[in-house]
């Protein structure tokens, strides 16, 4: 019988365009997030259960309805006084006795009340744009929260779809190494990118259950609750000119609002406090109800308030609020200012993503990609070393992860635009209202 000895060198180039035909023909990994239909979490649903249940705006809207309920009360006269009380007078005879009764009223010199009335209106304007403020900072934070959740999803994915292809890659080093054409030390490096790969899922995991406690408190659920996974996002280029988003701080930010309305309270604070140089009236009417001799009679006395004392009290109030009308001006300058800064750094912010979006999108993972799959043929055919395939991927993955992160820093680059600017991007500039 006589056998027929194969060569050595054709066993490998045959091993070798199987393991190639088996990288090219393996479906690409599907991800964990694809496997687990998790409950998709809709933002607008979420913003709209965030402004019915989040504590901080709740707050501030009840401090703005607490001002408001202090104006009457300042417009309103002092509290009238009910005087009653017995006169007996025996030096002169006859003895005069009698019953006392009457009203008192202070009244306050006039324009005084409706200067008060003035200054906590303000305040209430004030508190109203705080409240407002407040809502438009939580609403932006809610958004950034929920990006972040996107991108740690993203992340997730990703990682776990170059976990399945390392694993290929471990046992495509095992199989070449078994038939000499790798050296054992391809493997080694495989299962340390693998170990790598799951460290780097541990901290996603971390970080995707932190953003769960994070958003879970600003929709006030319990931290521990589920929400599922965020919708895919779209990235809406940026058609708004600098100077317009700057108009739309300056006349529509509630900040900036906040604190003009701080001014416009000093500055009646300070003719309020004028007005204290002029004096209170207090009225005072009362009636005698004489039995004895059958009598009556009454008595009307009119009291006044000397600002006696001018030098250290109402003088002093003048001082304290002047100094808070130009303490006012100062945080209107210093708010401002910020604001500017703050459209300014979100619109740069917004117009780099964009660019590295395009670029990213269009050219660099595109590449990547043909380089990898270059690269798993090279490898499988020995023309490529394991390195330079393991490099292949890495790129591949940092430029996805980055092209979903730069998406994300654009969507919250919006969000803080959004927010210093008073509303929504997307509504024309004369549709706004104050």
């Amino acid at each position: 019988m006589r056998q027929t000895s194969i060569p050595l060198s054709f066993l490998r180039v045959r091993a070798g365009w199987l393991i190639m035909l088996t990288l090219l023909l393996l479906p690409w990994p599907v991800g964990a997030a694809d496997e687990m239909a998790e409950p998709r979490l809709d933002l607008s649903g979420l913003i709209r259960e965030f402004e019915a249940a989040n504590p901080e705006i709740k707050a501030a809207r009840q401090r703005w309805e607490s001002a408001k309920a202090v104006v009457p009360q300042v417009q309103t006269l002092p509290d009238p006084r009910l005087q009653l009380g017995y006169q007996r007078m025996p030096m002169v005879p006859p003895v005069v006795e009698g019953v006392m009764y009457g009203v008192g009223q202070e009244i306050p010199f006039p324009g005084k009340l409706k200067l008060k009335g003035e200054v906590a209106q303000r305040d209430a304007e004030r508190l109203e744009q705080e409240y407002l403020a407040v809502r438009l900072r939580l609403i932006a934070s809610l958004k950034e929260a929920y990006y972040s959740l996107h991108f740690v999803h993203k992340s997730i994915d990703i990682v776990d779809r170059n976990k399945a292809l390392l694993t290929q890659f471990e046992r495509t080093a095992k199989a070449r190494y078994s038939v000499g054409q790798a050296a054992q030390q391809d493997v080694f490096r495989a299962q340390v990118e693998i170990s790598r790969v799951l460290d780097r899922l541990a901290v996603l995991d971390q970080q995707k259950e932190s953003l769960h406690a994070a958003i879970n408190r600003l929709v006030n659920r319990p931290p521990t609750g589920p929400l599922g996974a965020p919708e895919e996002i779209r990235t809406t280029i940026l058609t708004i000119p600098l100077q317009e988003l700057n108009q739309r701080a300056e006349e529509f930010s509630p900040a900036l609002l906040a604190t003009a309305k701080s001014i416009d309270r000093s500055e009646r604070s300070v003719s309020l406090a004028k007005r204290q140089y002029y004096p209170d009236f207090d009225v005072t009417a009362l009636g005698i109800r004489n039995d004895k001799i059958n009598d009556n009679g009454y008595q009307v006395m009119v009291g006044i308030k000397i600002p006696l004392f001018y030098e250290t009290k109402q003088k002093q109030g003048v001082r304290e609020a002047l100094a808070s009308l130009e303490g006012a001006r100062e945080d209107f300058s210093a708010t401002r200012q910020d604001l500017l800064f703050q459209v300014k750094d979100g619109f740069v912010q917004a117009q780099r993503a964009e660019r590295l979006i395009t670029i990213l999108r269009d050219a660099i993972i595109p590449q990547a990609t043909l380089g990898l799959q270059a690269a798993q043929a090279g490898y499988a055919v020995g023309k490529v070393d394991f390195l330079t395939l393991l490099n292949s991927l890495l790129t591949l993955q940092e430029s996805q992860l980055e092209l979903h992160g730069e998406m994300v820093n654009h969507e919250k680059a919006l969000a803080r635009l959004e927010a210093v600017t008073g509303g929504p991007l997307d509504g024309p500039l004369s549709e706004r209202k104050p």
